[in-house]
């Protein structure tokens, strides 16, 4: 499943005529893999060793580039640093309060709220999003003992 989502998501970056260097492959397959949302400095540090010529504007950059073709959601949440998400299916947001984990769900049942949208408003729908805000079951047992 990774390795045809990694297939289909550099076949999507030739497509488009952007260059596959190794620090994107790199980059895109842990964004592919990772289930922790990671902000670009989490990714410069998972890369620190691996490309010693690799810098945070690299990441930055290549972070752009995917976000330009379609590949990758940035997510802004107020204070914290953006954080990037592979484009998979639509699915929402459950963040922790206290530690700022953020974890997928998926709730097709909201497709209907854009067509009544549209429906009531006359506005052509693009897009969605849900946020939901609490305490991760982490941060709940640390903060019950």
């Amino acid at each position: 499943m990774i390795e045809d989502q990694l297939k289909e998501a550099l076949d999507a970056l030739k497509g488009t005529g952007v260059r596959i260097t190794p620090q994107r492959h790199a980059i895109l397959e842990y964004l592919i893999k990772s289930m922790s949302h990671p902000t670009a400095d989490d990714i410069y540090k998972a890369f620190e060793g691996k490309f010693p010529n690799m810098s945070v504007a690299t990441v930055y950059n290549n972070l752009r580039v995917f976000r330009e073709v379609g590949l990758v959601k940035e997510l802004t949440y107020g204070d914290a640093s953006s954080r990037f998400d592979f484009v998979t299916t639509n699915h929402y947001h459950v963040i922790c309060q206290s530690c700022g984990k953020i974890v997928d769900f998926h709730y097709p049942g909201l497709d209907e709220v854009e067509q009544l949208a549209s429906h009531v408003t006359g506005f052509k729908i693009d897009s969605h999003r849900l946020e939901i805000y609490g305490v991760c079951p982490d941060c709940s047992s640390k903060e019950a003992h």
